[in-house]
């Protein structure tokens, strides 16, 4: 017997939302229910595109779904997310989950009260490169990630720490597996009134270090990270979905082998959405819950703070 499909809405088609539609259109075991959009341009436009229907009020939203994918603007993230949770959607809210630490405890307790599943948009965490450092990072002792951007509009609402260091502070989180003991950041506001660049050197209880930079001012785009641990590194290309580890061998030539990993690539959004539906389907926990995204925000408020108190002084 086949499985019902999950009803699956998205809450604001703009330029990341228009492809939670697409996804979820032609998602197995989805249904792309409809959207809630208040531009009544651009909701005809993804209405027609994918045939779906267009919700006037958020009410209506939550009588039609069983999950719904939370694209608005972050500063809106709370004000969409805890209605819905009410009403008994479930949730994957995009990263990061909201702009304060008391909206994320909000959103956190509404979810629990209503027994809903709330996951956050961490996407690089569904990156096909990423199950593979999940394995093989063991011991990290030392962490770099680098990512930059071109400047766009969108997303200016928050500082480049929220808009883009956030995926970084999610992964080493993870991959260094031990409470927070200090950070020291700086950054530079250079197009917007917030920090555009940023530098944070993070660490870790366990003596674990990751130095995050991010850039939205950049000519290129660029998502790389290495991770050093006993005996080698790995350096892993999240853009380009590809990476290789080094290590050391004392019997070759140099001391060093570096070695392609194999990687089958995938679309990561596609992955995330297919985990989160499954999730609602099994009732499961999802790779990244409200709670991680929690924790990866309150770095990033930290990390904010100094910049800012920074900026100031200059």
């Amino acid at each position: 017997m086949t499985a019902t499909r999950i009803r699956c809405g998205v809450a604001g088609t703009g330029s990341l939302g228009q492809h939670h539609a697409r996804i979820y259109s032609t998602l197995e075991g989805a249904e792309l229910a409809g959207i809630y959009e208040p531009d009544d341009q651009r909701a005809a436009e993804i209405c027609s595109r994918h045939a779906c229907r267009r919700f006037k009020t958020l009410d209506e939203m939550a009588q039609a779904c069983d999950a719904v994918s939370v694209v608005v603007p972050t500063n809106f993230h709370a004000a969409i997310a805890i209605p819905l949770l009410e009403k008994g959607v479930h949730l994957l809210v995009e990263k990061p989950l909201c702009v304060t630490l008391e909206e994320a405890s909000l959103i956190l307790a509404a979810a629990r009260q209503s027994e809903r599943i709330v996951q956050v948009g961490h996407i690089e965490h569904y990156n096909p490169v990423m199950s593979y450092l999940e394995k093989a990072v063991t011991d990290a002792r030392y962490i770099t990630a680098e990512r930059l951007a071109p400047f766009t509009p969108r997303g200016t609402e928050v500082g480049v720490v929220l808009d883009l260091m956030i995926h970084d502070i999610g992964i080493v989180l993870q991959l260094a597996n031990s409470p927070v003991e200090r950070i020291d950041a700086v950054g530079v506001s250079v197009v917007t009134k917030t920090e555009d660049i940023a530098n944070a050197r993070i660490l870790f209880k366990n003596g674990c270090v990751a130095n995050l930079s991010a850039s939205r001012v950049s000519l290129k785009k660029n998502r790389e990270i290495r991770v050093f641990q006993t005996g080698g590194y790995l350096s892993i290309d999240f853009m380009g979905q590809k990476g290789h580890t080094v290590r050391v061998d004392l019997s070759v030539e140099g001391g060093f082998v570096k070695e392609d990993i194999p990687i089958e690539k995938a679309e990561p959004l596609a992955v995330e959405l297919g985990s989160f539906v499954s999730c609602v389907r099994e009732r499961k926990s999802p790779k990244v819950s409200g709670e991680l995204g929690r924790s990866a925000l309150e770095v990033a408020l930290k990390i904010t703070e100094q910049i800012r108190a920074g900026m100031k002084r200059a």
